[in-house]
């Protein structure tokens, strides 16, 4: 591919007011009208401070630069070019929407959260967000400690994560999701919590579990629900309210004396041979892992905590532990195991309940999603604000995952990064007809025409039958 015309011959101007470049925000923000967000915030959000004001205008502004691309206050500047005007009303500028975000305190965060919620259920109700909800769904709860700058981030405190496979104490704010999902579905978005940087992973986690539960069913997941969970939610706490709520629960266990009894118990003729259909990266053992045996024991954990023992599954997964040294001539004399556990009442078979748990890295597609998209950072010096930016990366999650299930099937469960590419970002140039109409004329060829009309045509056409 090379240039048609002499460099010295091409010329560059920024004057006309007649494109945009992300169309793909039309039909996306009218689908966000049609699910009644405007609405929503109107409703539930009621800031007290000077800059709050028209919070239902400001929010979706939010949004819609989200969807962009923004990752940054000064980025919801992309909102404000060309015919940008004439498309969308209520368009602020960053300073505005700055001021805006700086006003929330901790209980206008927790009203947005339940605009997030609702905005969820609307959507699942008009796209095929999550099909099979009706038969099987998990719940992924997981934690991420997120970088941040300066000395006056308020929360901001030193907690562990990981950065390729290494255990390191950075210093950020910790974000709590939760994700609905089903093995037909890519994940939605349930609930998000901003916690200070030191906070430990579990803290909270009974509660927020519970809502993550209720907002499946508000959501209309009628089917089984099982929320999977890592080792930092392995407690008496999170496992009853799981329960409590009505769903299943499936957790990696920390290993200690009890757990490495149990397993010591288990006899040589129990274990079941069984084959990865992909090959897993061990981070121990530092090579891909294509085989192992399974075998299940029943298991009463949290027995110190009075009252709140649970009996239930202990499935147990072992690899064998590689000998290095065996390429020197050094054989090994007995076969050494690693072993991973699962604490589960799932009420699926053995090797659908181990295999069903290890999905649980599903949710690690959101993060890196929110970490390329709009949670690149956290843009303010106030806690409450970055808690509502968190709030709203979940609605223009939800948003975007709606907008490439109405697209087609491949959308559905494509990257945010890939639905920004082919249907957001697309130039167009307007014109107006007849009496109140315009027209977008977007680019002859362009490689994701179908899926964008597909698009455009659910969010702006008739309204079609709501499930």
């Amino acid at each position: 591919m090379r240039l048609l015309h002499d460099l010295a011959k091409i010329h560059v101007t920024f004057d006309e007011p007649n494109l945009v470049s992300r169309a793909g925000l039309v039909p996306v923000m009218a689908l966000a009208q049609r699910a009644g967000l405007a609405a929503l915030v109107d409703e539930h959000v009621r800031i007290g401070r000077p800059c709050g004001v028209n919070p239902q205008v400001k929010v979706p502004a939010i949004v819609a630069g989200m969807i962009g691309g923004a990752d940054s206050i000064d980025d919801l500047g992309l909102l404000r070019h060309g015919a940008m005007g004439a498309l969308f009303g209520g368009v602020r500028a960053p300073s505005t929407l700055g001021s805006f975000l700086r006003s929330f305190t901790w209980g206008n965060v927790l009203q947005l959260g339940n605009v997030s919620r609702a905005v969820l259920g609307e959507l699942a109700r008009r796209a095929p967000l999550l099909p099979g909800k009706d038969v099987l769904v998990f719940i992924d709860i997981d934690s991420q400690q997120k970088r941040v700058y300066g000395h006056k981030k308020q929360g901001a405190g030193f907690g562990h994560t990981k950065i390729q496979g290494k255990s390191l104490l950075v210093r950020g704010l910790n974000a709590l999701v939760a994700t609905i999902s089903t093995p037909l579905g890519a994940p939605v978005v349930a609930a998000t919590r901003l916690r200070g940087g030191s906070a430990a992973s579990s803290r909270g986690a009974a509660s927020f579990a519970t809502e993550a539960v209720h907002t499946a069913r508000a959501t209309g997941c009628t089917g089984t629900l099982v929320v999977r969970m890592d080792s930092a939610f392995y407690s008496a706490a999170a496992c009853g309210a799981v329960r409590a709520a009505g769903a299943f629960f499936s957790v990696t266990v920390q290993m200690n004396r009890h757990v490495a009894a149990a397993i010591a118990g288990i006899g040589e003729d129990a274990w079941t041979p069984i084959q990865y259909p992909r090959a897993i990266w061990d981070d121990q053992l530092r090579a891909w892992v294509s085989a192992a045996e399974v075998a299940e024991v029943r298991y009463t954990a949290f027995t110190s905590k009075k009252g709140g023992a649970i009996t239930a599954r202990l499935i147990v997964r072992r690899v064998k532990d590689l000998n290095r040294q065996a390429a020197a001539g050094q054989d090994e004399l007995f076969g050494v195991w690693r072993y991973h556990a699962v604490f589960t009442d799932s009420p699926f078979i053995m090797l659908q309940a181990e295999a069903q748990h290890r999905d649980h890295a599903i949710i690690e597609q959101v993060l890196a999603d929110w970490t390329s998209g709009p949670l690149a950072h956290l843009p303010s010096g106030s806690f409450p604000a970055n808690a509502a930016w968190l709030t709203l990366a979940a609605i223009s999650h939800n948003l975007l995952r709606a907008a490439g299930a109405l697209a087609s099937l491949a959308c559905a469960k494509a990257r945010g990064a890939t639905l920004r590419r082919d249907l957001i970002d697309v130039a167009a140039r307007t014109a107006r007809h007849g009496r109140g109409h315009i027209t977008l004329h977007l680019p002859e060829g362009w490689h994701r025409q179908t899926e964008w009309m597909n698009l455009f045509q659910a969010a702006t056409g008739p309204p079609a039958h709501v499930a």
